[in-house]
């Protein structure tokens, strides 16, 4: 009884599959012969020996023939060609049947999952295991080689397709590689990612290879190392015009990933499937679901422990809501939580006021949505039943983390003064990644530090800079790239690409963010185009390097403790730790207190801001700024006055004025006014006549003017608001202020109506 099992895959007629399988006997039975010759030589001490004698290879010369023809595809040594056929003797006398029989459940129990297994199996020869698994393939169509683990791609390619063919397909790939700035200690990862999916292809041509046959080799059970390395492949590809798009990277994906079972811990089914269907429905960022649909799991613990008749989001009603307002304002760290990395230091503590209005602004969200979406009755608004009460929002307001001015200036120190022996080193991990040492180039490290230190970016736009981004402009030419030797001189622009509150624009910055990105351009190797996320188009990303995006934590994780260690600052401040985002604040802090500041307005337009109140988040005026801002205001000299004062330095040396003469004299214009506490007097500035005062057209002022030791001096006087309007507003406030005072008493004693009653009195009646 024969198996008429087909021929493997087609494979394209430029290569022919090397072994013929129609040409072999393949029954799966066993003859009286095969099974004695086998009996035979399981009872030798030495399985592996070549030695078979005539009559035993006569025996097994259908069963051995195929198996040396696939040995000879590659000179196999004889010694080795002997074990190959003595574990499938051993394995075929367990299983009574031939090999052209096995399952490929059979076929992976021979072949071991791991080579530990196998050693342990047959207990030596582990260099067979790739000659077994090469026979699986050849000869019977065995190609589930993804569940196999650490199988060595490069070598079991070879022994199926032949060394020439796969030589020259990892040359046409490293070529390409080599030209985005990879080194050839790299070609060993990508030739064994290339071998593993040209394998699973079954053809040794990339040109074969296809989008979702990647995909499948990366979901798959394979090692870890591969799946890293999968989609630079892809990229290799689409460069070469065989893929149309590249595998996505495989952080991108994390958002989107299932949660685990400990995140549904406590949390009612139907409320799971409500905070599924709203993440999978919502249009936000993959981030903001993410951060979302964990916090709405937290109000579901918090329903199914205090009100298990709220299950679901259809049994919520207003006193509902308002109980669970209630209990995010008592809420502490860790409560109706399932993450296990929380700070132990922390737990138990109360929540702070951003991270109460998180929880509430989340179910708000969540709810209108539903609401809006039909999926919900209108039981309640969910914008005043789970508002975020007024004391939670009180205490949340601009708090800009602005670095200090001296340890600002280090960093900056640092980063204009930069070398390579600076660069932090990878080489215990990739040895021969540059001849610094580190992963990235000198001048990328220069231009992406620059970048962050001049021009006042969140770290997403600093990942996202396209090439080509700096511009020149000269007064009087339009935006163009200039000449360098134009560029003196010039005003450096800076295209800032789309972002999460505001569309593309351009802003002025320094010349040496331009030098360091143009020095940068220069020495960047050809990358290929990627998809940008937040539009969707092709781009080339001026930090993308090595067909890979810079890190998202890379700033913070590398750089900034790298410059903290170059200009001898601590890592963390009286803020906190120094992070990529509070340059940003720092920066906006210095242009609004500087010497010529930036409007508001300005500040806002050059931050990237839609909204006014967002540039405020980052503005903090300094002590110093604010302190002679205050000085310019002038506020105590607008409330002061000053008054020329007569000093009758004749009575004051004669001793007159200590027996109570008078010797000091306000100048009032229409008189003066010898009361030695006239800042004191409530009627300074409509002064009621009385005994002080004296007329400048009387005798007596004309004798004190005509004393030649008289000595003119100048005082400040204090004014009230009152008093202050007196001044500045003219006759009605004047009048105002007499008719205040008209009943107050005078240094005399009188009040002014009492002094206007006596002079009516004294004046002559004219007949």
């Amino acid at each position: 009884m024969k198996q008429t099992n087909q021929k493997p895959s087609t494979i394209p007629a430029r290569w022919q599959w090397p072994i013929d399988v129609t040409s072999y006997d393949r029954s799966i039975i066993l003859s009286n012969q095969e099974r004695a010759a086998i009996e035979r030589l399981m009872h030798r001490s030495v399985m592996d020996d070549i030695r078979w004698g005539k009559h035993t290879y006569q025996a097994l010369e259908r069963l051995a023939r195929p198996l040396y023809d696939v040995c000879g595809l590659r000179n196999t040594p004889t010694n080795t060609r002997a074990k190959l056929t003595g574990r499938l003797c051993i394995e075929m006398s367990h299983r009574k049947k031939t090999f052209w029989g096995w399952s490929p459940d059979e076929w992976k129990e021979t072949i071991c999952v791991t080579s530990a297994d196998f050693l342990q199996r047959y207990g030596n020869g582990t260099e067979t295991r790739q000659y077994i698994a090469a026979v699986a393939y050849l000869l019977t169509g065995f190609n589930d080689v993804l569940s196999l683990g650490r199988l060595h791609p490069i070598p079991l390619a070879m022994k199926v397709f032949g060394d020439t063919v796969v030589n020259e397909s990892i040359k046409t790939v490293h070529e390409v590689l080599l030209g985005w700035g990879f080194t050839t200690y790299f070609r060993q990862n990508w030739s064994n990612a290339l071998c593993y999916a040209l394998i699973v292809n079954r053809s040794p041509y990339p040109e074969d290879l296809t989008y979702e046959l990647l995909d499948t080799i990366r979901n798959g059970p394979v090692p870890e190392y591969l799946k890293t390395h999968l989609p630079n492949l892809s990229r290799v590809l689409v460069s070469r015009g065989i893929l149309r798009r590249p595998l996505p990277p495989r952080a991108a994906k994390n958002c989107d990933t299932e949660p685990g079972p400990l995140a549904l811990n406590d949390v009612a089914p139907e409320w799971a499937r409500w905070c599924q269907n709203w993440r999978d429905t919502s249009t936000l960022s993959a981030k903001t679901r993410q951060t979302t649909y964990y916090a709405l799991l937290i109000a579901g613990r918090w329903a199914a422990r205090q009100y298990p008749q709220a299950f679901t989001p259809e049994h919520w009603t207003r006193e509902t809501a308002a109980a669970y307002v209630a209990a995010v304002c008592r809420m502490t760290v860790g409560q109706f939580s399932h993450h296990k990395h929380i700070n132990k230091d922390q737990l138990g503590k109360p929540l702070t006021a951003r991270a109460k209005a998180h929880l509430l602004s989340a179910l708000r969200m969540f709810f209108r949505d539903c609401q809006a979406w039909g999926q919900l009755p209108c039981r309640f608004d969910p914008g005043r039943s789970l508002a975020t009460p007024r004391s939670v929002r009180a205490c949340i307001g601009p708090d800009p983390r602005v670095i200090a001015d001296d340890i600002w200036a280090k960093l900056l120190w640092a980063g204009l003064n930069l070398t390579i022996e600076d660069l932090p080193s990878c080489t215990s991990r990739w040895p021969e990644s540059d001849k610094s040492g580190s992963w990235y180039p000198l001048e990328m490290f220069r231009a992406v530090i620059i970048v962050w230190l001049f021009a006042g970016l969140r770290s997403d736009e600093i990942r996202r800079l396209r090439v080509g981004s700096i511009r020149w402009q000269r007064e009087g030419m339009s935006e163009t790239v200039l000449d360098e030797t134009l560029t003196t001189g010039a005003t450096c622009l800076l295209d800032i690409p789309i972002n999460k509150t505001n569309t593309a624009f351009t802003k002025p910055v320094d010349a040496v963010v331009g030098e360091a990105v143009t020095a940068w351009e220069k020495v960047r190797p050809s990358q290929p185009p990627v998809i940008d996320s937040k539009t969707g188009e092709m781009a080339h990303y001026l930090f993308f390097y090595r067909n890979s995006y810079l890190g998202k934590n890379y700033l913070n994780e590398t750089l900034i403790p790298m410059l903290c260690r170059k200009a001898g600052v601590p890592e963390q401040d009286a803020r906190g730790r120094i992070t990529s985002h509070r340059a940003r604040s720092t920066i906006a802090s210095q242009l609004c207190n500087a010497k010529e500041p930036l409007s508001l307005l300005e500040l806002q337009q050059w931050l990237g801001h839609k909204d006014p109140n967002s540039t405020m988040n980052y503005v903090r005026s300094s002590p110093t700024k604010l302190a002679q801002s205050y000085r310019d205001a002038a506020y105590f000299k607008h409330n002061l006055r000053t008054i020329e004062v007569l000093i009758d330095q004749e009575a004051v040396k004669s001793g007159a004025a200590a027996s109570g003469e008078p010797w000091k004299y306000y100048d009032l214009g229409h008189g003066y006014c010898s009361y030695d506490f006239f800042e004191q007097c409530p009627h300074r500035m409509a002064c009621a006549k009385c005994s002080f005062y004296i007329a400048k057209d009387s005798s007596r002022t004309q004798l004190l003017e005509a004393k030649a030791n008289l000595q003119h001096l100048l005082q400040e006087i204090p004014l009230r608001e009152d008093e202050r309007a007196a001044v500045e507003d003219g006759l009605d406030a004047v009048e105002k202020l007499y008719a205040k005072l008209v009943d107050v008493a005078t240094p005399a004693g009188q009040t002014p109506r009492e002094i206007e009653k006596k002079m009516r009195r004294e004046l002559p009646i004219l007949r």
